[in-house]
């Protein structure tokens, strides 16, 4: 329990150095401050003679750096900004005759580099804002994380008994003030939190904050972390705090809203990921597992962010999206390319001839494809498709990623690809899978995928406020007049009964 707001601020910032952030705090800056330590990690990182050749960063340089992130103005462009590992800045630094008046690249962050590397993970304690006017006193945050320089992550505290709305609330002050300009708006992710619960959200910038996206974190039981440690362990340590700015924020092209994965989201993308950076790769091996994720709970932003992950990794030769219908893959490939960034190509296959010359082609561009299952299938069936392509193609290692996977999967198609492809990794998804008592043809979820890798049920989405909750009360629908006769006459003895019940004189016949 902490009665005291800055006593409980105190004690986040000695668990999240305990965790892999630094103890050298910053304490009370203002924006330009932390704009020069954000140049002075830069020439850290790029003082070679390639680059800034041992000569600092000059204030039109800095400047430069937040005329770039100002022309960005959305989440989403400054999400791929950061993530992007180089920006570009015109030397006018006359210390620096080589490059003066020529274009520079300078390294700001490699989302590969965990907990290592040229990664430093900086906390400020209170960052002061700028005030809108000369009346208004600069208002000051909580604590703020940085990684190279960056202010990633924002957190805003509140003692015991004061309710986690307040310390969302205070965000949304903040943000209409205007104060996540400037530097501050490469902020990502937000986090509102008192000793009892945790609130995280994507950074929405000019757009509405919606609740209904405020996420609490989860174990992997999809039990939510109660206890502000718990959640500093789990959370807001190195590396998870590292990998979710990195990998597991999502700009999505289509409605211009960055989104943050939900921890169920994470558990199910690491399980694939794992298991492929395990896999033996032999026909005794193909069994990746499947994941149990309830309908409406985000499965399309979470197959992708497994296959990106995947298709980055070189861990595999090929990432094969297989939806059961074609029409289906077509809009998931749309989706796909919403969430891609411009470095990535999601490959649609129009027909099987452009599915086989993908699947051959050694280019890294063809790396992440999306296909129907039924055109798949069409390769064995295809005599054009010679035995040495086949050969070729097998020899590949490619993980298959198979939505619905309670449906199609469980006919022929899946044995014949199987059949084609036996050194594949195969995973699945569905929000309905098949067990022992609702087996299909002798089969189950497992026997055709292997082992379950996350679990998020109907009964954990209507908790979490992710699925709509329904009505188990049984309604008849049916047009048999005789049957509807006889439940009107079994309601007409059960009122019957129910009267005798009722009447004392009736009880002693």
């Amino acid at each position: 329990m902490f009665s005291n707001e800055l006593d409980f601020e105190k004690e986040v910032i000695k668990k999240l150095i305990d965790h892999g952030w630094s103890e050298n705090i910053l304490r009370y800056k203002t924006e330009k401050q932390l704009i020069d330590n954000w140049a002075e990690i830069l020439f850290h990182h790029n003082k070679d003679i390639d680059r800034l050749n041992n000569q600092p960063l000059t204030e039109g340089e800095k400047n430069q750096l937040i005329a770039q992130i100002k022309s960005l103005k959305t989440p989403i462009a400054l999400n791929k900004y950061i993530n992007g590992k180089n920006i570009t800045i015109k030397r006018d630094n006359p210390n620096d005759p080589e490059h003066l008046g020529k274009e520079v690249s300078l390294f700001i962050y490699d989302r590969d580099q965990i907990a290592g590397g040229k990664s430093v993970y900086q906390i400020v304690e209170q960052p002061m804002f700028s005030a809108r006017n000369e009346i208004e006193t600069n208002p000051r945050g909580d604590l703020m994380l940085l990684i190279n320089g960056i202010p990633v992550i924002h957190i805003e505290l509140k003692r015991s008994g004061i309710p986690i709305s307040q310390a969302t609330e205070q965000i949304k002050r903040y943000a209409k003030k205007g104060v996540f300009t400037g530097l501050f708006s490469l902020v990502q992710v937000f986090v509102a939190m008192n000793p009892e619960e945790c609130r995280y959200f994507a950074n929405p910038g000019d757009l509405p904050f919606n609740d209904k996206f405020f996420f609490k974190w989860a174990d992997r039981n999809n039990e939510p972390y109660t206890s502000w440690d718990k959640i500093i362990n789990h959370l807001l340590s190195i590396p998870m705090a590292h990998k979710l700015i990195g990998f597991y924020t999502v700009p999505d092209d289509s409605d211009g809203v960055l989104k943050v994965l939900r921890s169920y989201q994470y558990y199910a993308v690491e399980s694939i990921v794992n298991r492929v950076n395990k896999a033996q790769w032999t026909k005794s091996d193909k069994l990746g597992g499947f994941v149990w994720h309830t309908t409406g709970s985000g499965k399309t932003m979470t197959s992708f962010k497994a296959a990106q992950l995947l298709a980055n990794s070189k861990k595999c030769d090929k990432v094969v999206f297989l939806m059961d219908r074609i029409e289906l893959g077509t809009q998931t490939a749309k989706e796909y390319k919403n969430f891609a960034d411009e470095r990535e190509e999601i490959q649609e296959t129009e027909d099987s001839q452009v599915l086989k010359d993908k699947l051959k082609s050694s280019n890294t561009k063809d790396t992440f494809i999306v296909t129907s299952i039924q055109k798949m299938r069409n390769i064995k069936m295809d005599n054009n498709f010679n035995k040495s392509d086949i050969e070729k193609i097998a020899n590949k290692k490619i993980v298959f990623i198979i939505d619905e996977c309670h449906r199609s999967t469980f006919g022929d198609m899946l044995v014949d690809i199987k059949e084609t492809f036996p050194c594949a990794l195969y995973f699945g998804f569905t929000g309905t899978p098949i067990f022992d008592e609702n087996q299909k043809k002798g089969n189950t979820q497992t026997d055709l995928f292997g082992n379950e890798l996350h679990r998020y049920s109907i009964a954990d989405g209507i908790r979490d406020g992710n699925v709509l909750g329904f009505d188990p009360r049984m309604i008849l629908t049916f047009k048999d007049n005789e049957l509807k006769e006889k439940v009107a006459l079994l309601e007409a003895k059960a009122d019957t009964i129910d009267a005798a019940m009722a009447d004392p004189k009736k009880k002693k016949v």
